[in-house]
């Protein structure tokens, strides 16, 4: 098995299917393949298909009238993005872009919903993909809305300590401080003060983009309240 069709056996939305299955799934695959700072698409655009991310990583961010930029996702390898207009036929929500150079997946509405009607076993996976994207954009408007950035911050950097399973609880952001600030809903600035104030209160100790996490009841604490520190 080549590392494409692992990386696609091992994605969700596939997980289950027979060796032979994963093969047609492969077949129905176009490779992309894009330079950094690459726009994928554009909110508005025609929804004609989905991407899995095969390598790289991917930005969906969504703008506001006054140029605001809000990051909602940030993809790595094995993750597909925009597969709600595969099913309601409707325009891309917001803007994909690449943040470095990226080979991706695409599959074309028209041969995933013919694959959909071959294999309907796919259609319960896609309900759970979708299940999850939309419990994700529930906790980031609960995070948004009912809590202040400190908190939001606690959140993310417990978030990336399960997911990078981190040895001795430093993890590694996988993108940059300006960007981690879009994505949390706040300006580079603000999120400097509150790591600072972080490290002072010796909750974490930060090394460029490696983060240290000391006091992990603390922060857990601060990601439950999402109160602002005093």
């Amino acid at each position: 098995m080549d590392r494409v069709l692992e990386l696609i056996a091992e994605t969700p939305l596939f997980n289950g299917l027979a060796e032979a299955d994963l093969a047609q799934v492969r077949a129905i695959a176009t490779d992309r393949f894009y330079g950094r700072g690459e726009t994928i698409f554009l909110e508005g655009a025609p929804g004609d298909g989905f991407y899995i991310v095969a390598a790289g990583k991917v930005k969906i961010f969504k703008v506001s009238l006054e140029g605001k930029e809000q990051i909602l996702h940030i993809y790595g390898s094995g993750h597909p993005f925009g597969e709600v207009p595969v099913f309601s036929g409707d325009n891309f929500p917001a803007n994909a872009v690449t943040l470095v150079k990226s080979h991706l997946l695409f599959f074309s509405r028209t041969a995933f919903v013919k694959l959909i009607t071959a294999h309907p076993s796919l259609c319960m996976n896609m309900l759970a993909v979708l299940s999850m994207r939309l419990r994700e954009f529930t906790l980031q408007i609960e995070s948004l809305s009912l809590k202040e950035v400190p908190g939001r911050l606690a959140a993310y950097l417990l978030y990336l300590a399960e997911e990078q399973a981190a040895a001795g609880s430093t993890v590694k952001l996988p993108i940059s401080k300006g960007q981690l600030a879009s994505l949390l809903g706040t300006i580079p600035e603000t999120l400097s003060r509150i790591l600072a104030k972080l490290s002072a209160q010796e909750m974490i100790a930060v090394n460029g983009k490696r983060i240290e996490i000391k006091d992990g009841e603390l922060l857990e604490e601060l990601a439950l309240t999402g109160k602002a520190l005093e």
